[in-house]
């Protein structure tokens, strides 16, 4: 009997042992196969993964390629109306396709992507070229619904709806972004002799074109950077930056004012819109103009895109060229949204290849040409913004299933 009571706690030992052991293996492996928790989406959007680049590649000649839309698109503005103008070699600047790098572009399926955005809205917000990127988009778009109609509202500058698919894309003008208005000499603002007046920048103020449009796009795209010159605002007239109401002292030049600016309207658009909006920053639009600036008869009557091998010659700021300032303002620009949920929508270089495909003298208007230059600045319709939707909704696409 005592024989069996020694027993009996050894045989438990050796019974529980084992399942012991088997637990600790199986507590070691189950790591290796089992799914570990998947942390929330990113807020920053997204790009598809390498090696595929939507932003670096070449423009392939496709003689059956045609435009989705024509000089007809009831969203054009005349000067960029290029078919309309009667602009010379329409069908050869709209032949060339923008190829990506290991990867394909699509061209946007108008009904496929208004589908996609059902009860959503798009905003474009900046100066005259989101303006152009916006008409290109309105009238690609109105392919898919021809029940689509102008909309003006909550500060827009123009805008379409689409009643099939209850969608918005509009356009807020707002050259600086930051609020500025013209003011009369003040003998309590350091300006010099010889100055007229001052254009007053709040660099902590949005333009109230976009101040109060947070709670209404899911999708939004920013520019600024063609009026941030002394072109725009001579030293007659000049920009005079202000923060919290006081004027800033010392006085900024041009330059560091944008910067700052840059700071708080980025800082602006961080805070104030909800994280589930895609936010895009579309870097510089190049502009072409060849043999000098818009004002002294510079020109674009060019009938090829450039080469590779021309584009540093265009626009490397160490050539000190009359184009250089897209490529210097991207450098500030990307500095200022590094580490912000605001993704670069890098469409200079494709951009840079097209001096071919710029209004020119082409501008619907008489004397057009005498009174404001050549426009190798703004964009033909049909034309490379075409290429720009494309992209843009290949990236919102992308998102939105991805969130899905």
């Amino acid at each position: 009997m005592a024989m069996a009571s020694k027993l009996i706690p050894q045989t438990i030992v050796w019974l529980i042992l084992p399942s012991c052991l088997l637990t600790f293996f199986y507590s070691s492996l189950l790591p290796l196969y089992t799914t570990s928790p998947q942390p929330h989406p990113s807020k920053i959007p997204l790009l598809p993964p390498p090696p595929c680049n939507l932003f670096r590649g070449k423009w392939v000649r496709d003689p059956s390629r045609k435009p989705l839309y024509d000089s007809a698109c009831p969203f054009h503005r005349n000067a960029w109306n290029c078919i309309k103008n009667q602009r010379e070699n329409m069908g050869r600047i709209n032949s060339w396709k923008w190829v990506p790098e290991a990867c394909d572009l699509n061209r946007v399926d108008p009904v496929g992507f208004l589908n996609l955005m059902r009860n959503r809205n798009i905003g474009l917000v900046g100066d005259s070229l989101n303006e152009n990127f916006l008409v290109s988009f309105l009238c690609v778009l109105s392919v898919g619904d021809d029940g689509a109609k102008k909309w003006k509202r909550r500060g827009s500058w123009r805008g379409a709806y689409f009643p099939k698919f209850n969608v918005t894309v509009a356009y807020h003008r707002a050259v600086l972004l930051a609020k500025f208005e013209w003011q009369t000499k003040s003998t309590d603002l350091p300006i010099q002799d010889g100055v007229k007046g001052i254009y007053r920048v709040d660099v902590d103020i949005p333009a109230d074109d976009w101040a109060n449009i947070a709670d209404f796009y899911d999708v939004l795209v920013f520019n600024t950077g063609h009026w941030w010159g002394y072109d725009k605002f001579p030293k007659e007239t000049p920009l005079v930056f202000f923060k919290n109401g006081r004027a800033m002292n010392p006085p900024l030049e041009i330059q560091d004012g944008l910067k700052v600016v840059l700071e708080n309207m980025v800082a602006h658009i961080e805070k104030a819109f909800p994280e589930k909006v895609l936010k895009f920053w579309r870097l510089q639009s190049p502009r072409h103009f060849h043999g000098g600036e818009w004002n002294e008869n510079g020109t674009c009557l060019l009938n090829e895109p450039l080469g590779e091998s021309q584009l540093d010659l265009w626009f490397d700021p160490w050539n000190n060229g009359v184009n250089t300032e897209a490529r210097k303002l991207n450098l500030m620009i990307e500095e200022v949204l590094r580490g912000t949920s605001i993704r670069t929508l890098d469409l200079t270089r494709l951009s840079e290849f097209r001096a071919d495909a710029h209004p020119s003298i082409w501008l619907g208007k008489k004397d057009a040409v005498a009174i404001w230059g050549q426009d190798c600045m703004h964009w033909c319709l049909p034309g490379v913004p075409d290429t720009w939707v494309d992209i843009l909704t290949q990236l919102i696409t992308y998102n939105l299933e991805e969130m899905n």
